[in-house]
């Protein structure tokens, strides 16, 4: 065997590990990041569900501070904090205009909340509020694939 083999001559025979080779990187490469596609999107789903379901309590609480006469205003008050602060919290992992909007909601319930049961103006700024955050995380899951 010669010593000297070309370059060319040393591709030539070796053409179908080459072609192997790079085959097994790029399906390596395209798989990867698939995964990491698909777990942004698992994450995504999960705490856009948790968010509607955070949601859904914290329009139930509202309702109950606004219309509600015979219950204990601080005992809703406090619940409904802790859904707000959680809300906020939970969105800072998702995408979209959804932190924004949970931030709004923020601003807003600090703002009307002690006057839930008294000014209907109030309750409408909130569930507008909620509604925009609802409306940003339905937005996000439209976007997922």
């Amino acid at each position: 065997m010669n010593s000297k083999t070309s370059i060319k001559e040393q591709l030539r025979r070796n053409a179908v590990a080459l072609i192997s080779l790079a085959i097994a990187i790029t399906s390596l490469g395209y798989n990867t990041w698939r995964n990491e596609a698909s777990e942004n999107n698992r994450n995504q789903r999960l705490v856009s569900i948790e968010l509607l379901l955070l949601l859904g309590d914290l329009q139930q609480l509202t309702m109950d501070r606004h219309y509600g006469k015979q219950i204990d205003e601080m005992a809703v008050s406090r619940a409904a904090w802790a859904k707000v602060l959680t809300i906020r919290d939970l969105s800072q992992v998702s995408e979209g205009s959804v932190p924004e909007a949970t931030q709004a909601l923020y601003e807003v319930w600090n703002a009307d909340y002690d006057e839930l049961g008294s000014n209907n103006a109030a309750k409408n700024r909130v569930v507008a509020a909620i509604e925009n955050v609802r409306s940003s995380t339905h937005d996000v899951l439209g976007s997922l694939n």
